[in-house]
């Protein structure tokens, strides 16, 4: 009997009214590619397939309106937005598509003919068995939750591509779960595609030990792009600083769309600002929603002078998405565009889509020669620095710091002729300060944002001991930090927040021995602990 698997994840008990539209809307993500992946939401009859032991199987169509159907193909062409690989709902691209290179993902509300045990279910390998084999999505049993059904039709036809799960095991190699449920929580939350990833935010492709035991680790990259007859997509822009891509602005405004392709993948863009003045770049991956709901990339952005030496690097800790905003001489520039990892999700598979809009304002009218901040760690203080070179008077000068490298507050609003400023912040991170300056012809201007960090001496919470015990864990703290403690399935088992000094914390969920995971997370960092309880 040909292998195949269930997504048995869960059944969700309310279950939606929804009408069902007339016409199913167009979509392709990549209509040059040859590899189809149909998302079959209006019904179909199954017949003279591998699932047929019991005479034909007739499809229902989902009750999903256009725009919950229109989240869910974008939700999954994300997934394989790397791919040379066509997400489509248009069944004259599968139906055109080599038989060996095609597969209809049918989500349907017929699910009696397999039973109420599963969201979904694929043959493992099928994709490439040239019979029409489909595999399903029973979007009632997901109660027509987008994000699910979104999530297990990626799963269901990674499947068909010859995926099994991506599992988790205790430190003695026993298996705990067939599935692996991630970790974190937030925007950056992550969980494998292949795993469970209904509950996390971020859901990517991995590279870990699959459900034939822990030492049997499985690249899902690797099978996706060298068992069915494609690859990744064509490299879009070059890493090669000669290479660059040239944007020019356009009404001071430029704008870029790209993809990350694979993990090693570097785009550049090269841009001239015209003038001195205020550069603002916003790198968004690909989303559906708010707090980048759906993507797949955790983008960072490097900028580069015109010799190629770098001037800053942009990755917003918390965030998928980066900012830029500093000022800049006249000149060539470049942006290094890739995917990173972060505290939960591995640098193995953050690829996928995203758009850049850069901004320049012109300052050319303020005669400012010169308006530069420094910075430096003083013990436990931060001291900071400026000169101001200009024929117009200062009127207003604030001060602005940054823990997320986003959002920034005001420190103080020194003098007018103060070029000094020296305080205790009442937080141990990494701050990002800029100084914003008003002259007495109404012209507004930042600084260019500068850095402190922390000591030498690593600031954040440390474990007493990574082998406990009992139900208690010590830890120790140089300021005030929350704290989560999560079992191998991403369970929280404890969670509260740390004072200054020793922390002695219970997690009486804490139930026999195995591995466990305690994040440490204050307002821009997070860090994440393995230890044993014995």
């Amino acid at each position: 009997m040909k292998p195949f698997l269930k997504s048995g994840l869960m059944i969700l008990a309310l279950i939606s009214t929804l009408t069902t539209t007339a016409q199913v809307p167009i979509y392709s993500s990549h209509p040059s590619a040859s590899a189809v992946l149909f998302l079959d939401f209006d019904g179909h009859t199954v017949n003279a397939t591998s699932w047929n032991y019991a005479g034909p199987i007739v499809c229902a169509p989902t009750t999903l309106d256009n725009t919950q159907i229109t989240t869910v193909f974008n939700r999954v062409a994300e997934d394989y937005r790397p791919f040379n690989i066509n997400v489509t709902t248009d069944s004259t691209k599968y139906l055109a598509a080599p038989a060996n290179r095609r597969m209809r993902v049918l989500l349907t509300t017929s699910n009696s003919w397999y039973g109420n045990g599963a969201g979904g279910v694929a043959f493992v390998g099928s994709f490439v068995w040239g019979d029409d084999t489909p595999c399903f999505v029973f979007t009632n049993l997901l109660n027509n939750n987008v994000k699910n059904i979104s999530e297990a039709a990626s799963h269901e036809a990674g499947h068909t591509l010859g995926l099994y799960h991506q599992s988790t095991y205790d430190a003695s190699c026993n298996k705990i779960s067939d599935y692996n449920y991630g970790t974190g929580a937030g925007e950056i939350g992550w969980a494998p595609i292949m795993g469970v990833g209904y509950y996390q935010n971020l859901t990517l492709w991995n590279n870990g030990p699959n459900s034939f035991g822990c030492t049997n680790y499985q690249s899902d990259l690797d099978v996706l792009t060298t068992t069915n007859g494609f690859s990744y997509r064509t490299d879009d822009y070059s890493a090669a600083f000669n290479q660059a891509a040239n944007v020019p602005f356009v009404a001071n405004q430029f704008s870029v769309n790209g993809v990350i392709e694979r993990n090693t993948d570097q785009d550049l863009i090269r841009f001239t600002q015209p003038s001195f003045g205020r550069f603002q770049l916003t790198a968004i991956p690909y989303n559906v929603g708010t707090g980048n709901a759906g993507s797949n990339l955790d983008l960072q952005v490097t900028l580069y002078n015109g010799s190629q030496t770098q001037l800053s690097v942009y990755n917003p800790g918390t965030l998928l998405n980066s900012v830029v905003d500093t000022l800049l001489n006249p000149g060539t520039y470049y942006l290094r565009v890739e995917g990173k990892g972060n505290v939960y999700a591995p640098n193995y598979a953050s690829l996928g889509s995203y758009a850049l809009q850069g901004n320049f304002t012109d300052n050319t009218t303020l005669p400012l020669r010169r308006l530069e901040l420094n910075g430096q760690l003083v013990g436990d203080r931060h001291q900071l620095t400026w000169l101001i070179d200009a024929d117009e008077q200062v009127v207003e000068q604030i001060l602005e710091v940054s823990t997320d490298g986003r959002n920034f507050t005001q420190v103080t609003q020194p003098a007018n002729a103060d070029r000094s400023y020296i305080y205790r912040p009442n937080f141990s991170s990494t701050a990002q300060y800029r100084l914003h300056v008003t002259f007495d012809n109404a012209e507004h201007y930042y600084s260019r944002v500068v850095t402190i960090r922390p000591a030498g001496s690593d600031p954040r919470p440390k474990l007493v001991s990574t082998v406990v015990n009992t139900n208690t864990v010590g830890v120790t703290s140089q300021g005030v930090y929350n704290y989560f403690i999560y079992d191998l399935n991403g369970k929280t088992i404890s969670k509260g927040q740390l004072q200054n000094g020793f922390n002695s914390i219970s997690a009486p969920g804490m139930n026999g021995g195995g591995m466990y995971f305690i994040r440490f997370s204050n307002d821009a960092e997070q860090w994440v602990e393995k230890f044993i309880r014995q």
